[in-house]
């Protein structure tokens, strides 16, 4: 099974990325996903199941310890991975 998650983290600064932030771009670039989208005020990124749900946990966790106050994400299911 192939998910997509899209996720924020907050408190918003707009003129400085929060400590946050920057760990959850390390966390998704670190991990084994593909179709990565990181952005100022959303991110995405697509992999097989084991991959996005270990990924979504150390962002949770990561991203909690270094700040963040919200976590707002949503993951779908998109497809079938290649076997």
């Amino acid at each position: 099974m192939r998910l997509r998650v899209e996720f924020t983290t907050e408190p918003f600064d707009l003129d400085e990325a929060p400590a946050h932030a920057l760990v959850a771009r390390e966390v998704i670039e670190a991990a084994d996903l593909d179709a990565v989208d990181v952005g100022p005020f959303g991110n995405t990124a697509e992999g097989g199941a084991d991959e996005v749900l270990g990924a979504v946990d150390a962002l949770l966790r990561r991203t909690l310890a270094s700040g963040a106050t919200r976590i707002s994400l949503q993951v779908n299911v998109v497809g079938e991975a290649d076997a």
